[in-house]
């Protein structure tokens, strides 16, 4: 009752009589009691444990039986012990150097922690550098897409280079059956007219050429819209059987020749320049896939058929009159 009221010294077992005389053991399984004479430090290294007060001491019995080998350890453990307060110091004197106004970070907000200002300035930077480069990407995007859709727009407008507007642009309906393969390059580019209304606009070039395929199939009982290509007022080009199906344009003709059919009515009319300015573009292409001979005879239906009068067009065909393989 007494050792344990009064707290006695764990090594010489006399009283602890006063507080500034008492050390106890940092390890807490332990928590061996001893005078200050009875630990084995020096002066020195007990000095250092009364003023600092984040220093710990560990017993002898902790540290090793051997009585050298433990004021040895003893010593080790009270440098390495001294040194961790050290270097709690030198974090509790950057700290306060972070609290001084005077050494304190530029902050976004004075009313957020320095650390979340820290935070918020470096997204701040990365959202505008990333908005920049968006930014010249948008717009090397922007003037490139611009380019092609004034090029598309010429083309529309002009015909100044070759534009197919396919079968499923045109919404066409599906042959009736397989189409019958042509033998190439054919030596023979036929042109006539559709005997329609002209256009001069996609939208109303795409309606002539599905009433046309409609009257081919219905009521002339072909298999599909009789023509290979059909040329629109507006400068693109139709595609009707294509390069490598044989058409139905002129009987006796149909299996050696490919036809470009213009959308119009060509007695009293010629037919546009964007028509006439797509047709050598489509001529050349056909020449290099190895569609056409590159001798081809470009001619009209009405002089291989004069008698039919569906195949008149004369302000069409006189259009060719000039041109190199006009026949």
């Amino acid at each position: 009752m007494l050792d344990s009221a009064l707290e006695c010294c764990q090594k010489c077992r006399g009283v602890i009589a006063t507080i500034p005389s008492r050390i106890e053991c940092d390890n807490g399984l332990c928590s061996r009691v001893l005078h200050s004479q009875c630990t084995g430090l020096t002066k020195e290294q007990l000095k250092l444990l009364e003023t600092i007060h984040n220093l710990s001491w560990k017993c002898d019995g902790c540290l090793g039986s051997n009585q050298n080998q433990s004021l040895l350890q003893l010593s080790k453990w009270l440098e390495q012990s001294l040194r961790q307060h050290e270097k709690r110091l030198e974090v509790l004197e950057q700290r306060s150097k972070l609290d001084d106004p005077g050494q304190q970070a530029p902050m976004l907000c004075p009313y957020l922690p320095n650390t979340i200002s820290r935070k918020a300035i470096s997204i701040t930077v990365a959202f505008v550098l990333l908005t920049t480069l968006l930014g010249i990407i948008l717009a090397t995007t922007t003037n490139l897409f611009g380019k092609t859709l004034n090029k598309n727009q010429d083309n529309i407008g002009g015909g100044l280079i070759l534009r197919f507007v396919h079968r499923q642009a045109w919404l066409a309906q599906p042959p009736q059956k397989t189409l019958a393969d042509l033998t190439l390059p054919v030596s023979l580019v036929i042109v006539l007219p559709t005997n329609s209304d002209n256009c001069s606009t996609q939208a109303q070039c795409v309606l002539r050429v599905r009433l046309r395929q409609t009257f081919d199939i219905e009521s002339l009982q072909e298999d599909d819209i009789a023509f290979n290509f059909v040329i629109g007022g507006d400068g693109n080009v139709y595609v009707g059987r294509g390069w490598n199906q044989v058409g139905a344009h002129m009987s006796g003709y149909n299996v050696r020749s490919l036809s470009f059919a213009y959308i119009g009515s060509f007695q009293n009319q010629k037919p546009s320049a964007k028509q006439l300015s797509v047709t050598h573009l489509l001529l050349e292409r056909g020449v290099s896939l190895g569609k056409i001979s590159p001798n081809y005879r470009l001619t009209g239906a009405s002089k291989l058929e004069p008698s039919i009068t569906e195949y008149k067009a004369d302000q069409l065909y006189q259009s060719f009159s000039n041109w190199t393989h006009w026949s």
